[in-house]
């Protein structure tokens, strides 16, 4: 999750909202991301999306298994239909998104029964940190 953070970081100096996505494997990182919807034009550059695009690029493969996805915000739905899509096994995210959260503060989806793949989620790790980071961002900008 720290490396998450110091992307995050990067994000907001490139004017993106601070947000930082790393793929990990049998504790080797193999792909990272962060927020550039902004620079890119590209509503769907999430740091997650990012991540997985990388990820699938690096395995030359689209599903992922038996990996975990640290970011330092709950996901949103689109990210989170990313996520089962491309069979991450773990999801382990910083600082929840009540308004949008679909890993169980607003919608439920990495967990749900309805899908063929659930995700195992784990929340609120370095929580201060990746929502101090985010509010400190968005204060600065009101």
């Amino acid at each position: 999750m720290q490396r998450a953070l110091a992307l995050a970081a990067h994000a907001e100096v490139e004017g993106e909202v601070p947000v930082g996505a790393v793929i990990v494997r049998d504790g080797c990182v193999i792909a990272e991301g962060w927020n550039q919807p902004v620079m890119s034009h590209d509503p769907t550059a999430h740091a997650e999306v990012m991540a997985l695009r990388a990820a699938g690029m690096a395995e030359k493969n689209y599903r992922l298994p038996d990996t975990t996805l640290y970011v330092t915000l709950e996901p949103c739905v689109m990210c989170a239909g990313a996520i089962i899509h491309a069979r991450i096994g773990r999801v382990v995210y910083g600082a929840t998104d009540p308004r949008v959260g679909a890993a169980g503060s607003a919608f439920s989806l990495l967990g749900s029964d309805q899908f063929n793949h659930r995700v195992q989620v784990e929340g609120g790790v370095l929580e201060s940190e990746c929502g101090d980071l985010l509010r400190h961002f968005f204060k600065a900008r009101r």
